[in-house]
């Protein structure tokens, strides 16, 4: 039954809703059943905190815009005037809506207004999932009040301090957050065949064993999901009442949680979870305060967060320092309190011997290609694929479906449905289904799986990746994240800080790395940016697609993903392009990036080391660059932008006289030679640029010893001599080219000749 906090919330989105009703035409009314009066004082209240505004919706400026870490950006863009999720023609994902100029953002809004006037005829007004699911997808691009808080946000954020007030009464409220430690040791650490399958679904197993603490606590708590501020990648962050079993509740969904991890996983895994309480007042914004309170609240509950991660498990340090018997060891996970292993593949007698879990992960990996819903229930055999958390207070299973309807025809009004990415409101009939975001973007395997005496498809698998990969038959393995994401949310929004921007701030990662990479990966062409560059083109001069990937993990602000080596590279320049557009190409809002490329039998774990390792250098190089094909450099000089910033000052001013080349960075010179191979005098040319690079890496590092002040001479000019004598021996045709050839002569480009060379090389390699 509905309590008082599920009303409160459900009359903040009634008005939000409202409010979009007036502006276009039609209007939308309060269901008779909800007891109004009894929650008319915490709505109130709530509204107060944070301004509500009841005024006419307008274009939304870019939270990004917001952002001032040590640059800045000027207010410039709104996103136009349309609902978010908002899918075009037979895509089955949503477009990136990537934001207008200031004059573009303000014109079109028929469409939209006339969009919400036929959707809204069809909600049911008690409906909380549903009306805020259609809040979101129209109510995400609008502000009302402040520009750039989306009417969504301003909703949700009152709904949640409504909804915590209605449970407090004396006004004390608490942010929760929690963390599951440890994902990095639990993903990438496995090695075995199907490497990739285990791998991913390890990442599917987190996702909802977040979700599953989420749901727990909104249960306990008696709290509506409007109370999430934040839940993705491990991390969630809630706002509750602050009442005297609060701490309590929490000790005690931490332990049964760390029960259940310290078997499942053997300590990889941990549950931090924090929370401060704070009054009402600390919400609200104060432009006169050194640091905003929420600010100081957020830091307060990360620092506990990070202070459990030194006492992991110390209320199951009885179970602990049991002594356990060694066993033979898993070798997937290479675990050994497990007594009996079993067959990692049931279906191959050779295959390794795996621990329980690993058998599972593998199982459930071969299942992930379509997984559409999922059916969170106390009960037992519901349908045959399925995930359980045993805990102490019971188990909970969750059922995967690739039908919807099979999802929704099988849950009781006790069950939670979880609709992955469908934001089709007319599949939110109950109060109990809610979505799930997910980067599940795969390649179907053209070697089926059987599964209970029927064939189903796979995912691909790095076998096949190399098969489908451009020049020589390697597997490329991708990690991203955002640079300075942690000052971004605690430091970025200066005296803005309040709840709905941070709501705002962490809906638009979560859409990007969890929404809006699903849709370039699937629909290239249709979702890059207009200002995009692509290598590889098509007879129509259009980005060619490149299909051969595999999402293994995406959210929050990271992702790890592998595919056809060549594939995976031009979806890393994909991503950063498409990032730097979305977020209005603030210049403190950058990405780092790191590109192991490896044989389709190399270990998996491996490839994510190397991986990682790369994307460390890349963020040594003073961050916003990506490490591949051993060299560390800015994303503009491997594009090709000419950007003086990319040089150090010393290396700008030494330079400072030098006319700028026309070809610039490593982009333009691959577009100019790919193509020319298979023709003696190219594999010549590329095979001296090659030696020309290490020449001049072994005379810098032994200058670095021995003449420091030699060294920017032979960075930039030792070249020369050889690139002539390697140009004089090229045909006409390419001699005739003088961008070509004064480009290839300049200092500006001598850097760049190693990744040059190493890149036309792998794309004309046959094995």
């Amino acid at each position: 039954m509905p309590n008082a906090s599920d009303y409160a919330a459900l009359q903040v989105i009634h008005e939000a809703i409202a409010i979009l009703a007036t502006w276009s035409g039609t209007s939308f009314s309060l269901p008779r059943s909800q007891p109004i009066e009894a929650v008319q004082s915490f709505v109130a209240s709530a509204k107060e905190i944070l301004n509500w505004s009841d005024q006419a919706p307008a274009a939304l400026q870019i939270v990004f815009d917001r952002i001032h870490l040590e640059h800045g950006a000027t207010p410039a863009y709104k996103y136009r005037p349309a609902w978010a999720l908002e899918r075009q023609g037979n895509e089955q994902t949503p477009r990136i809506p990537y934001p207008q100029t200031l004059e573009q953002a303000e014109t079109g809004f028929e469409q939209l207004q006339a969009d919400i006037r036929q959707a809204i005829a069809h909600l049911n007004p008690d409906n909380l999932a549903q009306l805020t699911l259609f809040l979101e997808k129209f109510g995400s691009h609008l502000s009302v009040g402040d520009s750039d808080i989306a009417l969504i946000d301003q909703a949700k954020s009152t709904a949640a301090i409504a909804a915590a007030l209605s449970q407090s009464s004396d006004k004390q409220l608490a942010l929760v957050g929690g963390d599951l430690m440890g994902v990095q040791k639990f993903i990438y650490t496995i090695s075995s065949e199907g490497a990739l399958k285990s791998l991913r679904a390890r990442s599917f197993y987190l996702e909802l064993a977040t979700e599953e603490v989420v749901q727990q606590l909104l249960t306990r708590l008696n709290l509506p999901r409007t109370n999430v501020i934040y839940a993705g990648a491990s991390k969630f962050y809630l706002l509750v009442a602050a009442t005297n079993g609060l701490a309590g509740i929490l000790q005690q969904i931490q332990k049964e949680f760390n029960d259940w991890l310290l078997e499942t996983f053997q300590r990889k895994v941990f549950l931090a979870i924090g929370h401060t309480p704070f009054p009402i007042e600390s919400l609200q914004p104060n432009a006169n305060a050194k640091q905003p309170a929420l600010a100081e609240i957020w830091q307060k509950v990360n620092d506990q967060l990070t202070d459990q991660a030194f006492r992991k498990f110390e209320h199951q340090l009885d179970r602990l320092l049991v002594p356990q018997r060694s066993h033979q060891p898993c070798k997937v996970c290479h675990r050994d309190d497990v007594e009996r292993l079993t067959r990692l593949n049931r279906e191959d007698p050779g295959s390794v011997e795996a621990c329980t879990m690993c058998a599972r992960m593998f199982r459930l990996g071969r299942q992930l290609l379509r997984v559409n819903a999922i059916v969170r229930s106390s009960r037992r055999n519901l349908a045959p694929k399925r995930l359980r958390f045993k805990l102490k207070s019971g188990t909970i299973y969750h059922y995967l479906f690739d039908n919807p309807q099979e999802a929704l025809q099988i849950a009781d009004d006790d069950d939670l449905i979880l609709l992955v990415n469908d934001w089709d409101i007319c599949h939110y009939q109950t109060s109990q289904v809610t979505p799930l975001l997910y980067a599940n973007y795969a390649q179907p395997s053209k070697v089926d799986f059987e599964e209970n005496d029927q064939k189903r498809p796979g995912t691909m698998q790095a076998e096949e990746f190399a098969k489908e990969a451009k020049g020589i038959e390697r597997v490329g393995y991708l990690r991203m994240d955002v640079d300075r994401l942690s000052q971004i949310f605690s430091k970025g929004l200066g005296q803005a800080y309040t709840l709905p921007r941070l709501a705002c701030l962490s809906r638009q990662m979560t859409y990007f790395f969890k929404v809006y990479l699903n849709s370039l990966a699937a629909h290239r062409q249709s979702n890059l940016p207009e200002t995009h560059q692509a290598l590889m083109l098509d007879a129509n001069h259009q980005p060619h697609p490149r299909p051969n990937l595999l999402f293994i993990y995406a959210g929050g602000d990271d992702l790890f993903v592998s595919g056809a080596w060549n594939e995976v590279v031009e979806f890393a320049f994909d991503v950063y392009q498409s990032f730097r557009a979305y977020t209005g190409n603030h210049p403190d809002i950058t990405l780092s990036a790191g590109i192991c490329i490896t044989g389709a039998k190399f270990p998996l774990y491996q490839a994510a080391e190397e991986a990682g390792d790369v994307e460390k250098a890349a963020k040594g190089n003073g961050r916003d660059s990506l490490g591949l094909l051993n060299a560390a450099l800015k994303w503009d000089e491997w594009l090709g932008n000419w950007n003086l910033a990319s040089l150090n000052l010393n290396d700008r001013a030494y330079l400072n006289s030098v006319v700028e080349p026309a070809l610039f960075g490593v982009f333009p010179f691959i577009k100019h030679l790919y193509g020319e191979v298979g023709q003696g005098y190219t594999r010549s040319f590329v095979r001296n640029l090659l030696n020309t690079a290490q020449m001049q890496e072994e005379k810098i590092k032994e200058a670095k010893k021995k003449q420091p002040d030699q060294v920017q001479d032979i960075r930039y000019y030792l070249h020369l001599p050889k690139v002539a004598y390697t140009l004089a021996r090229l045909p006409a045709r390419m001699l005739d080219n003088a961008d070509f050839r004064q480009s290839l002569m300049s200092p500006y480009n001598a850097p760049y000749f190693r990744a040059i060379a190493t890149w036309i090389e792998l794309l004309n390699r046959n094995s």
